[in-house]
């Protein structure tokens, strides 16, 4: 067996020493807790979003800016979720 001399590494080669502490079960509970909230209130502030602008898109009392600005957002959620589900 070959032994490594850490204090003179070989050409080309690198090493690393790293400490990490162990996560525990409650405090990865904690952290995917707070990963689904998080998920769950931004998808529920994009749906919210989209429904007011297909709200004012159907409006027959929305002007013709309201329609030009609620179609634009429309657009760009859809193609924000487009490139998400192609990821190009």
């Amino acid at each position: 067996m070959s032994q490594l001399d850490l204090g003179n590494p070989p050409p080309g080669h690198k090493f690393s020493v790293s400490v990490e502490r162990e996560e525990m079960p409650a405090e990865r509970y904690v952290r995917l807790g707070k990963d689904v909230a998080i998920f769950v209130i931004a998808a529920g502030f994009v749906v919210l979003i989209a429904f007011y602008c297909y709200q004012t898109l159907v409006s027959a009392s929305a002007s013709a800016d309201e329609k030009k600005w609620a179609m634009s957002i429309l657009s760009a959620a859809a193609a924000g979720l487009i490139g998400y589900l192609i990821r190009k």
